[in-house]
């Protein structure tokens, strides 16, 4: 496993909204953004399945993803690639339930995204660009 430098995870902290990228077993791509995203450490990042249909089915067949973290507030550019486990029972999706009703009551909470860090790689343009940086 990979574990973000502080850096990244300033960059993570800024943001509110993460652009989450999967395949289907068949290759075909999905991105969406996503809301309910939480570093638990710096090689775990969680995130709630409130209205899933493409990732989630996605993520069941084929169990990589990629997310984003970029956007104002953050300093860099980042692409975090993960293996990703669904859960939708037991303490962490119990944990996961409480934590997105605590920033907002009513969503549904129906799945648990468990992502481990794989790699890192440099989004900014330039001659860095696409370079694995973890």
């Amino acid at each position: 496993m990979v574990a973000l430098t502080p850096e990244m995870t300033e960059a993570f902290s800024a943001l509110k909204v993460f652009p989450l990228a999967t395949a289907s077993k068949d290759g075909v791509p999905n991105v969406a953004p996503m809301g309910s995203v939480f570093l638990i450490d710096p090689q775990t990042i969680w995130i709630g399945d409130n209205f899933m249909h493409k990732s989630l089915k996605n993520v069941l067949e084929n169990p990589k993803a990629a997310l984003y973290l970029y956007g104002a507030g953050a300093k860099g550019c980042y692409q975090i690639k993960a293996d990703v486990t669904v859960k939708t029972s037991g303490p962490e999706h119990a944990r996961m339930t409480e934590m997105i009703h605590e920033k907002k009551p009513g969503l549904p909470a129906k799945s648990l995204l468990i992502l481990r860090i794989t790699s890192v790689f440099e989004c900014m343009p330039g001659t860095d660009a696409g370079k694995q940086l973890l």
